[in-house]
């Protein structure tokens, strides 16, 4: 990684936390050299389970080089984790790129309030430098996230908006898609089938929330049969009694969502989640085994 030696990134690495001792350096890529995982479906990882401080780009750096050596190929991260890149993306952009890992996504989410309370989503003046930023650090999409629309008039303007975001993305260079809670598919305005059925397919792509969607009840692998072409990529986590558990461990069909992905001929990005209620980012303590869980599933 331009200008820092690899002393400097084990010292960055060290600061994550103690979890990087449980899976030595020379051991992390274990996970990735058996079996064979289907032509075209690669493996990502949303990085909010790292305590990364968005003032210390090293310790972005040294996440990354975490990511690469469980063997994960690319990677999504939270817009606050860059933001202090924005003004200058050159030297940070050629730090990701010489990981070899794809930027698969910068991912905006707010607590409800924070939302454009009319469209339910981010607002132009938020997603618009993010979208700008995220392209000129090498982000393939701008990932949104939404509150929950409580009525037909907010939902007919949240798909307005992103509509309307998804247009702008385009001119910056990089591709919108949506990213599901719950939420959506509790909607008693129907806001899931609504978004994939009424907003342009030109300009608004989805991330499948697996298991944020089969926390709100719905059957994923029909809803994945029934909407795989809006479908850029999915993330996958775990419950058990309603609480988030390491990937593989809860209630979450892991291995039938992998085998009808596998069975559609599906190809894409499949990213873990390892978020947990308390806040609590547990690294690479969490990832290593939610990446073995991922690749047991889809190992014919």
């Amino acid at each position: 990684m331009e200008g820092k030696s690899r002393r400097q990134i084990l010292q960055a690495i060290g600061s994550l936390g103690a979890y990087g001792a449980l899976f030595p350096l020379a051991s992390r890529g274990a996970f990735a050299q058996s079996g064979h995982v289907p032509a075209g479906i690669r493996f990502g990882v949303q990085l909010n389970a790292f305590p990364i401080d968005p003032k210390r780009f090293e310790t972005f750096e040294a996440t990354l080089e975490l990511v690469k050596q469980i063997g994960y190929q690319g990677f999504e991260a939270g817009f606050r984790f860059l933001s202090e890149q924005f003004a200058a993306p050159e030297k940070a952009r050629r730090s990701i790129e010489q990981t070899g890992l794809t930027f698969f996504g910068i991912h905006i989410f707010f607590p409800d309030n924070l939302y454009d309370q009319t469209t339910r989503i981010a607002a132009p003046s938020v997603y618009e430098p993010v979208a700008r930023g995220g392209a000129a650090l090498g982000a393939k999409h701008l990932i949104l996230s939404g509150a929950p629309a409580q009525n037909a008039d907010q939902l007919k303007a949240k798909i307005e908006a992103l509509n309307t975001a998804g247009r702008f993305a385009r001119t910056a260079g990089i591709a919108a898609a949506y990213h599901n809670h719950w939420w959506e598919f509790e909607s008693k305005v129907g806001e899931i089938e609504a978004l994939y059925s009424q907003t342009d397919p030109e300009l608004v792509h989805f991330v499948l929330d697996a298991g944020h969607a089969f926390h709100g009840g719905a059957d994923v692998p029909a809803f994945i049969r029934a909407h795989a072409k809006r479908i850029i990529g999915f993330h996958l986590r775990d419950f058990k009694n309603n609480d988030y558990v390491e990937l593989g461990t809860g209630d979450f069909p892991l291995h039938q969502v992998a085998a009808t992905i596998e069975q559609i001929g599906w190809k894409g990005w499949v990213e873990n989640e390892e978020e947990r209620a308390d806040h609590s980012q547990g690294g690479e303590k969490v990832i290593a085994p939610a990446f073995k869980a991922m690749r047991e599933a889809f190992t014919s």
